[in-house]
């Protein structure tokens, strides 16, 4: 029994090592090492927000390296134990080593799910949006329980969460919302989030209780680091300021400092109303349009390349990537990758992490 488990830890040995270089572990302790030195250096809190950002990504580093040391030190302490009951001859450690086992098992594939994320803004921050479907009040009820769902995951990951733009719903629910979800791999995680989203339920806004579908558009995007450039130039750009509309907060409505941006040459519209100034709104909302054109170009070089191919399809309405039934049956399909489940309600309260998995899985295979 003691002599299998050995043979296995071996393997889990290989497979930790073949995360160490997919992860690049020497060049994120370098990266440590940069910060560190920034750091040290006297003006380096001249400009605050600069240096909260570069904080927060120097501790979402170490917390990567620790995470990967700590199961190399786990796997390490584990093949002393077998080898410990194997020279000993020792068959009562089984137990505590099957236990171990299975506890570093899912650590590794936890963290192997990481070793997907290699795109060039998958360790970023993200942009989340939600926009209700036709359906008035049913649609913009379901917008915002697709925003808890989001809300519950992203804490589950002890992530921080911005609310950066909120339209509430005429009578209940939420119109659009667009929340910053802050933290390493959050692009990475959530990319595969967006597309369409269809509720199906009985309504308890319809007296008659009838059976209604509803649908809730998903938009995510990485938050741009500084140092990409996007060429964007002042005259194309039609900044208007009005009054916050979100809920709460004692300076919304009182002052015009929310922000809408609109980039004339491609239409795209941009706004932020977060509890800030004027000025802080207007960054992030650059930030928001930066992102948003990053996409387009990334879109349009994709589009030009699957034309080349012939395998160019267009992104309807009702290409919804994921439904949740609520009745007749309880079930959550993801139709991408057919991964389903039946318990509606955990979903809902924020577990999607096996659907996330499944999508990153797929998309590498």
């Amino acid at each position: 029994m003691l002599a299998d488990y050995k043979t296995e830890v071996l393997n889990l040995i290989d497979t930790i090592k073949e995360m160490g270089a997919s992860l690049d572990i020497e060049g994120l302790k370098r990266e440590v090492a940069e910060i560190d030195k920034k750091m040290a250096e006297p003006d380096f809190w001249n400009d605050l927000q600069k240096s909260q950002e570069l904080s927060k990504k120097l501790k979402d580093l170490k917390e990567l390296i620790s995470e990967y040391e700590s199961i190399e030190k786990l796997c390490e302490d584990l093949n002393a134990l077998i080898e410990l009951g194997i020279e000993e001859g020792d068959e009562s450690l089984s137990q505590e080593v099957h236990e171990e086992y299975k506890s570093l098992s899912k650590k590794i594939n936890d963290m192997k799910i990481k070793t997907l994320l290699s795109g060039p803004y998958d360790r970023n921050n993200a942009i989340l949006s939600i926009h209700a479907g036709a359906g008035g009040t049913e649609a913009q009820d379901w917008t915002e329980m697709l925003l808890r769902m989001y809300m519950r995951w992203a804490s589950s990951k002890n992530y921080e969460v911005e609310t950066v733009d909120y339209l509430p719903g005429d009578d209940a629910g939420v119109k659009s919302v667009t929340i910053m979800v802050k933290g390493a791999f959050a692009y990475g995680y959530l990319k595969g989030e967006a597309g369409v989203h269809r509720l199906v339920r009985i309504s308890p806004f319809d007296a008659a209780g009838r059976r209604h579908t509803s649908f809730a558009l998903v938009e995510v995007l990485p938050e741009i680091d500084d140092d990409i450039k996007v060429d964007i130039r002042p005259e194309d750009l039609k900044i208007d300021t009005y009054r916050s509309s979100g809920a709460g907060g004692q300076h919304v409505n009182k002052t015009e400092s929310a922000i809408r941006i609109t980039h004339i040459p491609t239409g795209i519209i941009v706004q932020c109303q977060s509890e800030r100034s004027q000025m802080q709104n207007r960054e992030t909302a650059m930030k928001m349009l930066k992102a948003k054109l990053m996409d387009l170009m990334i879109k349009e070089q994709k589009e030009k390349i699957e034309d080349l191919k012939g395998e160019h399809k267009e992104a309807g309405w009702g290409n919804q990537i994921r439904s949740y039934v609520f009745q007749p049956y309880t079930l959550v399909k993801d139709h991408r990758t057919n991964f389903e489940v039946g318990n509606v309600n955990a979903v809902m309260d924020g577990d999607i992490d096996e659907f996330i998995n499944a999508y990153l899985k797929q998309k590498v295979s």
